[in-house]
């Protein structure tokens, strides 16, 4: 893991598209801004973790149950 330290208003690069600036301190809460192209997808890591396992749970989904699924959407 690399560790920076940044004050505020400063900034950290990743490759020539990703800028995290340090927007606010208070307390002890950072507030970053990150400047990214449209189509990366950035999630705080609990909704990521959460993302992760309703993925897991969807692909490992019984023919049976996706049967009784369509089912119910069918007009």
């Amino acid at each position: 893991m690399l560790v920076l330290t940044r004050k505020l208003g400063e900034c950290i690069a990743i490759d020539d598209h990703i800028k995290i600036r340090v927007v606010q301190i208070k307390g002890k809460q950072v507030r970053l801004g990150i400047e990214a192209p449209k189509d990366t997808k950035i999630h705080r890591e609990e909704v990521y973790q959460a993302i992760q396992e309703q993925n897991q749970e969807s692909s490992t989904a019984t023919s049976s149950s996706t049967r009784a699924v369509a089912k119910l959407l069918k007009p």
